[in-house]
């Protein structure tokens, strides 16, 4: 079986051909903005144009124009070629990345939510999740941290609060997904944003 993971939901944009368990081709670029022009020639690049039997996307929470360009593509090709779309998240796959060059009991996942605060969560070492995803203040995330290590791109605002906590600001990589245990690749492919949009209707008159 193979599956194609599509990674679009931050500044990186990253793909990979997963076959049985096995990273067998795969493409990361840090691109800030512009996912959308650089996904489908990523995925096209890929063995066989990247065909596989299902597809498997990040759902957030990120930037809400990567995850929707992220799950458009997943999502058309899903139809194209009659395979299974299914999703994961931006958390969960920095969290599997770190557990696996670490004996921490618990890591906490951080991205950079905007608006000046990060989206936050605790996975244990099995990658159950520990506690509810949230978007926080830095200082608020700062504050639940409890000594836990902090891992991911949102880690650079967390010491604007905090110079002591380590460094680690590493990003989503599509080929981490093949670290993910299967309870956290069953996802419906639908935007996982983290907290509310910046639009909002008008108010009836």
């Amino acid at each position: 079986m193979r599956t194609l993971v599509i990674e679009t939901a931050t500044a990186a944009c990253s793909v990979a051909l997963i076959e049985d368990g096995v990273v067998i081709a795969r493409d990361h670029v840090e691109v800030g903005r512009g996912h959308a022009e650089r996904l489908l020639p990523m995925i096209a690049a890929l063995p066989d144009g990247g065909r596989a039997d299902s597809i498997l996307v990040d759902c957030g929470p990120g930037s809400f124009t990567g995850v929707r360009v992220g799950l458009a593509a997943a999502r058309g090709l899903g139809i194209g070629w009659g395979v299974p779309v299914r999703g994961y998240s931006s958390l969960a796959i920095v969290a599997a990345a770190a557990m696996a060059d670490t004996d921490d009991d618990v890591v906490v996942a951080v991205l950079d939510g905007g608006h000046g605060e990060v989206f936050q969560q605790a996975f244990a070492a099995s990658l159950t999740p520990v506690d509810a995803m949230a978007s926080r203040a830095p200082t608020d995330a700062v504050a639940v941290l409890a000594g836990r290590r902090a891992v991911g791109q949102g880690v650079a605002r967390l010491r604007t609060a905090d110079s002591s906590i380590a460094a680690d600001d590493r990003l989503p990589d599509a080929a981490n997904a093949v670290l993910l245990p299967s309870a956290m690749t069953a996802l419906p492919p639908a935007p996982l944003y983290g907290r509310a949009p910046d639009a909002v209707p008008k108010a009836a008159a």
